[in-house]
């Protein structure tokens, strides 16, 4: 069966998202077990972890402008580039400084990447086949969260930290490879999908700004209930296997729920899906501080990642059929910039709030704002059907 240019060029995105986030995801635990390896201590090991995201909350947006600008070819193979070249420099200067580098060029090669692979699943698709599209990349995305570490965790107990940041080069770099035979695919500008025209708008209206805090407000939802859950599951003497287990559970209902994400999109307004969302969230975050079992948390949490699980890859849809005509790859910038700044400050403020208040009303006000961002949702102009 034969497949036309802009479908393999979808498949050409999903490969590439594949490879790069692969190594994304092996070279944050080569790095950090490297650098404890090494005799660094846990701040320094935090600052790589910040060093990671630094790009992708600066440089989002502008790469967004440039994806609408240039097309996806160049920011994808220098995004690629600097996958490689962070992973290969670890290898040959093993001190601090040079993971800090290390880790600051593998985010800047996130950021490139991340932004124009989104831009380019939205503009290579047909509106009737967008959702199944972001539903496959988003699957491709969860898969590399448990191919990367697991390719970092044997690499480095078979071969040593070192080789191992050699051995997560080459996902990076077979992207880089296919950029380099396949790139063709992938058309020279911004237009490689024609969109309903209309008036011009400007690139934050009404429904970008409300698409901008809904965003940031799941992945508020979502991150801080990976990062609380742990802390409240060992405050009531649960073991670590126990909580691995549990947040287990979570991520296996995120990548169920997203395969019928397309079909979902059909069925459903956005808006809808949406509501459902952030209910199942508040409900998850409501009911975890009255648990003390660790069969009862694994469900809340399977309950918390069917809701949760979709709400990312839905954003990033609804994101899209919101954006300006044109500049689809600034506002997807956009939401990845105000994404990762909710996910640099949500900790250090709820840090606080469970500080002054207790652990238990950090997760009753954040169920609070999930609820919240139900009722925002309902006003979401929902132009994916």
């Amino acid at each position: 069966m034969s497949i036309d240019r802009s479908q393999a060029a979808i498949y050409l995105t999903l490969a590439l998202t594949l490879f790069n986030f692969i190594g994304t995801s092996a070279a944050r635990v080569v790095l950090t077990l490297y650098a404890l390896d090494l005799g660094a201590p846990a701040s320094a090991v935090g600052v790589l972890g910040g060093l990671l995201f630094l790009f992708a909350l600066l440089l989002s947006w502008p790469i967004g402008a440039a994806a609408d600008r240039s097309g996806g070819r160049a920011l994808l193979l220098l995004g690629s580039l600097l996958g490689v070249v962070s992973l290969v420099l670890p290898f040959f200067f093993r001190a601090l400084p040079a993971f800090y580098l290390s880790a600051a060029l593998n985010g800047l090669g996130l950021a490139f990447v991340h932004v124009t692979l989104q831009y380019l699943i939205g503009v290579l698709s047909k509106p009737e086949e967008r959702a199944r599209n972001f539903s496959n990349f988003s699957l491709a995305g969860a898969a590399t969260n448990f191919l990367g570490p697991l390719l970092a965790g044997f690499s480095i107990d078979a071969f040593g930290h070192a080789w191992a940041c050699l051995i997560a080069a080459t996902q990076p770099a077979i992207a880089a490879a296919l950029l380099l035979v396949w790139a063709r695919l992938y058309p020279p500008g911004g237009s490689a999908a024609p969109r309903a025209a209309g008036p011009a708008r400007p690139l934050i209206d009404r429904g970008v700004a409300r698409m901008l805090v809904i965003s940031g407000m799941v992945q508020l939802g979502y991150d801080l209930f990976q990062f609380y859950l742990p802390i409240y599951a060992h405050s009531i003497g649960l073991s670590a296997s126990a909580i691995g287990s549990i947040l287990a559970t979570m991520a296996v209902a995120a990548f169920v729920v997203r395969m019928f994400l397309a079909y979902l999109v059909r069925r459903l307004p956005g808006r809808s899906l949406l509501v459902v969302v952030f209910a199942m969230g508040a409900l998850g975050f409501a009911l975890v501080p009255f648990s003390a079992n660790a069969i009862v948390l694994a469900l809340i949490a399977f309950l918390f990642g069917l809701g949760m699980g979709i709400g990312i890859p839905l954003t990033v849809i609804l994101m899209f059929a919101n954006s300006a005509e044109g500049r689809s790859g600034q506002t997807l910038g956009l939401r990845l910039t105000a994404n990762n700044l909710t996910r640099v400050a949500g900790p250090i403020v709820f840090g606080a709030v469970g500080s002054a208040f207790g652990l238990s009303a950090v997760f009753w006000i954040v169920a609070l704002i999930l609820a919240a961002g139900g009722a925002l949702s309902r006003g979401v102009r929902d132009a994916t059907r």
